[in-house]
């Protein structure tokens, strides 16, 4: 069977100038090419022969090949036209890869787990473009998708925002939703040089093992979110002030400072101080409101 070739970067010019390839910075892309760094991927994603893996945006097919030869089966989703029919030419080797033309934000996940995995939880993989990190892991998490594993490279950043606790100048909103649906971890830190073309900044690797059970009890999630992001999107405000200011909520002065109150909270508390259990407590209190 052909080994992975793609991770040196002499391959990977000879396939981009044998296409003409132009890079587009719309989809931001940047391709790895530090054979180390995809071998560090594989390793931590934990994929085995058993398993099925989505990899989202799998540019010229570098990250594909080192999957395909771990997993069982491979489909792998890329929006950018120019780049279906390098995949076909990359990925020919490997006839447990399919390639799906499309946007990941529009495509049905969770059937696809059925048809290709029995229903059972599936392991994504990506390298991820920096602008669109958020939205695939969330859709990934809020759409109920059958998921034992994400093992992502995004930008150093927001993986570190990712896994921090209260308290610190990072943690917010994406720190409480990636922390109520998963174990985050920082496998490893990747400079720009690994890259083509090189970044403006670091990467880093990070795997988020999803909870069998969420680590918190709370009768309504989409309230706890609610409050969540309320309580971020104006930092500097307390937490009383930033619930009273937010088109998301609907409870009056009064019913807020009670709630803190009766949750054992200062009023003058900010939300970046509270902790996932506060949040849904918090929630599970404002639930009670008619």
């Amino acid at each position: 069977m052909t080994r992975p070739y793609l991770g040196n970067p002499q391959y990977t010019i000879e396939v981009l100038q044998k296409y003409d390839f132009v890079f587009q910075k719309r989809f931001g892309q940047n391709f790895l090419i530090d054979t180390h760094v995809l071998e560090k991927i594989i390793r931590a994603s934990g994929i085995t022969k058993d398993d099925f893996v989505l990899e989202i945006g799998p540019g010229i097919g570098t990250m594909t090949q080192y999957l395909a030869e771990a997993a069982r089966e491979v489909t792998a989703v890329e929006i950018d036209d120019a780049l279906i029919p390098i995949l076909k030419d990359t990925l020919k080797d490997w006839n447990n890869v399919t390639v799906i033309h499309g946007d990941i934000l529009k495509t049905d996940i969770r059937r696809l787990a059925m048809e290709k995995n029995e229903g059972k939880p599936i392991k994504v993989v990506a390298n991820l473009p920096y602008y669109i990190t958020t939205p695939i892991i969330m859709g990934l998490f809020e759409n109920q998708v059958p998921i034992d594993s994400i093992t992502i490279m995004v930008q150093k950043e927001v993986a570190e925002r990712m896994q921090v606790g209260p308290g610190t100048k990072d943690y917010g909103a994406l720190s409480l939703a990636v922390q109520y649906y998963a174990k985050p971890e920082i496998v490893a830190n990747v400079p720009p040089n690994c890259f083509m073309p090189r970044p403006k900044v670091g990467s880093a690797v990070i795997r988020l093992t999803r909870h069998e059970n969420p680590p918190v009890d709370v009768k309504d999630e989409k309230l706890m979110f609610r409050l969540i992001r309320a309580s971020f999107n104006q930092r500097r405000k307390t937490l009383a002030n930033g619930l009273k200011n937010s088109q998301e909520l609907n409870y009056s002065k009064e019913q807020i400072e009670s709630v803190i109150e009766k949750c054992g909270l200062p009023l003058n508390i900010r939300g970046e101080a509270l902790t996932l259990e506060q949040f849904a407590g918090l929630a599970n209190e404002f639930s009670k409101i008619i």
